[in-house]
């Protein structure tokens, strides 16, 4: 069986579903290396894999970004993408999009070495490489190294053709849609930010390897052979591009386990004491939006019924701990949740439109009320919208009685929906991906 390199930014929300990919690979005989920050080796034990240190960006987050140690100019440029998200969906992804220069091609020769003595000295048969971490698939392509690509979040990070952006979403929510003059203000940063990195991409290949055919758009750079998606198959999706191998695996959640006791306490007491138990969650970045959260718990605690609610607040926990003073034994606010454990307990979430969440709800049957703030999150509050799995509303100008109605609102539709599409996923998952794609990297890779 092959020899594989798992290459995952330092991102608990990309390093999380990666690791689960490396386990489920092993167990169908690989053997597999999980290569990410030092502070992520635990993932690699967990997944019964061996750990490479390696780092291929300056920036981390370790579950909670605004708790994870990292440096002055990234804790800065965090906080400057938090109040962007206050202003609203455009000009969160332009504030992306100016980041995106510093920190996505951030040390191409330092990543290339690395992943070359990597190379070197372990001689895997092919790596799996996260779409969003360019430096590192610009690196093994210039290297000759063959490689799958994972794609963690909406399918559309994998351009499907020249007029498609990176960071412009394909389709907007009908709460969302910009005017057309932002709209137009965004595809010109984008494309700006196109011809930048793919001119950046070009000199770096032809200074390195002038024998490899450079990118001709860095950021439709992707493997030639797979791309593997964390994502279920959607018949309005944009065609993706011809050339791999495309997998959809519909989520890469591990098997879900009991939360613990601890956790099964906490919820039997909500079942007591309500009709109905919601889990709010925005992620790792977002649950700074505290006055967000706060919004959609008075929300909830307004709506028909008695709700119960459980908070993911992150950082904010402690400023949103009289949340729980004031509804007595309807609210339980923590740092973290064990979010994927604690989903078959609930009746519905309140998430951000991230990939993990939007994924793991389906997996679950637990219909949403999706809140996009950047990112991505558009496009999958899109798709949540279009199946019939949740309602999109605009975090911004968000008022208490607006997720009231809307909890209301998530019907019996949503949940036989959110039960069909539970369903569609279950045949596949991390396992479907790990043997097709080593089918598929078997037939095209020939062993080096």
């Amino acid at each position: 069986m092959p020899r594989i390199v798992v290459v995952s930014p330092p991102f608990a929300s990309h390093a999380v579903p990666m690791s689960v990919l490396a386990s489920a690979l092993r167990r169908r005989g690989a053997e597999v290396h999980f290569a990410c920050a030092p502070a992520f080796e635990e993932l690699a034990a967990r997944a019964g894999v061996a750990f490479l240190p390696l780092t291929v960006t300056r920036n981390a987050n370790t579950g909670v970004a605004q708790t994870t140690d990292q440096a002055a100019t990234e804790s800065a440029r965090l906080a400057e993408f938090v109040d962007a998200t206050r202003a609203g969906a455009v000009e969160t992804l332009v504030t992306q999009a100016h980041h995106r220069r510093a920190d996505m091609l951030a040390d191409p020769e330092g990543v290339h070495a690395a992943l070359r003595a990597v190379d070197e000295r372990l001689r895997p048969d092919w790596y799996v490489v996260d779409q969003l971490s360019y430096a590192v698939t610009l690196a093994l392509h210039c290297l000759g190294a063959p490689y799958a690509t994972f794609c963690p979040g909406h399918p559309t990070y994998v351009l499907s053709g020249p007029d498609a952006f990176f960071g412009v979403p394909y389709d907007w929510p009908e709460a969302l849609r910009p005017d057309p003059a932002d709209a137009a203000r965004l595809r010109a940063v984008a494309d700006e930010n196109d011809r930048l990195f793919s001119r950046l991409f070009t000199d770096f290949a032809r200074r390195t390897a002038p024998e490899v055919p450079a990118p001709e758009r860095a950021f439709t750079l992707t493997s030639p052979h797979a791309v593997l998606y964390s994502y279920p198959s959607l018949p309005w999706l944009p065609e993706p591009p011809s050339g791999p191998a495309h997998l959809f695996a519909g989520h890469m959640t591990r098997p879900v386990e009991s939360p613990g006791a601890a956790w099964l306490r906490r919820l039997d007491r909500l079942r007591d004491r309500a009709d109905r138990v919601v889990l709010v969650a925005f992620g790792t970045f977002l649950s700074a939006r505290d006055d967000v959260l706060r919004t959609v718990v008075s929300g909830l605690l307004e709506a028909a019924g008695a709700t119960g609610v459980v908070v993911a607040a992150g950082s904010r926990a402690e400023a949103l701990a009289d949340l729980a003073d004031l509804a007595g034994d309807r609210v339980v606010v923590a740092p973290t949740v064990p979010q994927q454990e604690v989903l078959p307990y609930v009746d519905a979430m309140v998430h951000h439109g991230g990939g993990n969440s939007f994924t793991e709800c389906l997996r679950a049957g637990v219909p949403a009320l999706v809140l996009p703030m950047s990112s991505d999150q558009f496009a999958v509050a899109r798709d949540a919208e279009r199946m019939g799995v949740g309602l999109v509303l605009d975090p911004n100008g968000l008022l208490p009685a607006d997720v009231a109605k809307a909890l209301d609102a998530l019907g019996e539709s949503a949940f036989s929906r959110s039960a069909h599409w539970a369903c569609q996923v279950s045949g596949r998952g991390p396992g479907w991906g790990a043997q097709r794609l080593l089918e598929v990297m078997g037939d095209r890779v020939a062993g080096r």
